[in-house]
C-alpha cells in the first residue's frame, strides 16, 4: 500500500535526490512537478492524485495519475494531447480534471499560460537575427600558424633543391650515372625554348611590302581610255571643222602631213579596238583632209 505522508516525511526530512536547496528556497528537478518548488502540495512522489503538463517537441501534453494504477509503474501516468488552441486546452483540462482538487487544476491552468506564452516568445526569438559569439582558441590558430610557416618553407627549400639539381644535369655534372626523371628535364628544356621563341619575336622588325596599284583594273578598261582619248580628239576637229563650213571668208589652212598621221593613228588604233574587244560597239570616226590647191574635200569615214 502506498501512503503519501509517509513518503512526504522521508523525502522532505532525510533525502531527495530531485530536491536543490538554494538562498531563495528549496526547489525540485522532477520533470512532472506543476510550479518547480519543493512542498507537499507540488511533489508529484508524495501525492497518489496528480496532474501536470509537459511539453514534447513543441506539443503540449495532459498527465495524470491515480492510486489505481499505483501498482503498475509502466502505466502510471495517463497522457492526453492539447490543441494548440489556448482556449480549447483549457476545455479540455476543465473535461478531464471535473472532480480534482480546485488548487491543484487552478496550478495546472497556470502552467499552460506560462508554457504559451514561452513559446510565443521562442517563436519570435527565431524569426530575429542575432549575432552569435564564438570563442576561437589560442592554441590551435598558433599551432595553425606554425604548421603554414614551416610548409612554406619546405616548399621554398623543395623547388630550390629541383632547380639546382635540373641545372647540374643541364650542364652535365653528373653525366650517366645520375637517374633522374626524364619528364623533368624535357619540360625544363621546353620551357627555356619557349623563353627564347618569345624574346626572338620581341626583336624581329616588321617587313616592309610592296604591292602594285592598279592589279584589279583589266586590260579592256585601260583600252577604254584610250578610245575616249581619241574621241574626244576627232571630237573637237569636228567641231571646229563645222565651223570652217559656217564661215565661208576665213582662209583655209591646215597641214596635209599633219592630217596624214591623225589619219594613220586612228586607223591603227581602230584596227587594235576591233581585234580586241569584239563585244563592244565599233567608233565612228570622221576625218577630213584638204589640200591647198584643190577645191574638193577628201572625207574618210570609218
Amino acid at each position: 500500500m502506498q501512503h503519501d505522508e509517509v513518503i512526504w516525511q522521508v523525502i522532505r526530512h532525510n533525502h531527495c535526490s530531485f530536491m536543490a536547496k538554494i538562498t531563495t528556497g528549496n526547489f525540485c528537478r522532477n520533470p512532472y512537478n506543476v510550479t518547480g518548488i519543493c512542498n507537499r502540495s507540488s511533489c508529484p512522489l508524495a501525492n497518489s492524485r496528480y496532474a501536470t503538463i509537459r511539453d514534447h517537441d513543441g506539443v503540449f501534453y495532459l498527465y495524470m495519475k491515480t492510486i489505481e494504477r499505483a501498482h503498475k509503474p509502466n502505466e502510471l501516468w495517463e497522457r492526453v494531447k492539447l490543441p494548440r488552441n489556448y482556449e480549447k486546452a483549457l476545455e479540455i483540462i476543465d473535461k478531464h480534471l471535473t472532480y480534482w482538487p480546485k488548487l491543484l487544476v487552478h496550478k495546472v491552468k497556470q502552467r499552460l499560460t506560462k508554457m504559451t506564452q514561452m513559446r510565443i516568445r521562442m517563436r519570435k526569438l527565431a524569426l530575429k537575427t542575432r549575432e552569435k559569439i564564438m570563442t576561437t582558441p589560442r592554441k590551435l590558430a598558433k599551432r595553425e600558424a606554425r604548421r603554414e610557416e614551416k610548409a612554406e618553407k619546405a616548399a621554398l627549400l623543395n623547388k630550390s633543391i629541383e632547380k639546382e639539381l635540373l641545372e647540374r644535369l643541364k650542364k652535365g655534372v653528373y653525366g650517366d650515372i645520375y637517374n633522374y626523371p626524364a619528364d623533368k628535364y624535357n619540360e625544363l628544356l621546353d620551357m627555356d625554348e619557349l623563353r627564347v621563341a618569345g624574346e626572338e619575336k620581341e626583336e624581329e622588325e616588321p617587313e616592309v611590302e610592296y604591292v602594285e596599284g592598279y592589279d584589279d583594273l583589266e586590260e579592256e578598261d585601260i583600252e577604254d581610255f584610250v578610245g575616249l582619248g581619241i574621241n574626244g580628239s576627232h571630237a573637237f576637229d569636228g567641231d571646229n571643222v563645222g565651223l570652217d563650213d559656217d564661215d565661208a571668208e576665213a582662209p583655209e589652212k591646215v597641214d596635209h602631213k599633219r592630217g596624214r598621221k591623225e589619219f594613220n593613228l586612228a586607223s591603227r588604233k581602230l584596227e587594235k579596238d576591233e581585234s580586241g574587244a569584239k563585244l563592244k560597239k565599233k567608233a565612228r570616226v570622221l576625218v577630213e583632209v584638204e589640200n591647198e590647191g584643190a577645191s574638193e574635200r577628201q572625207k574618210a569615214v570609218y
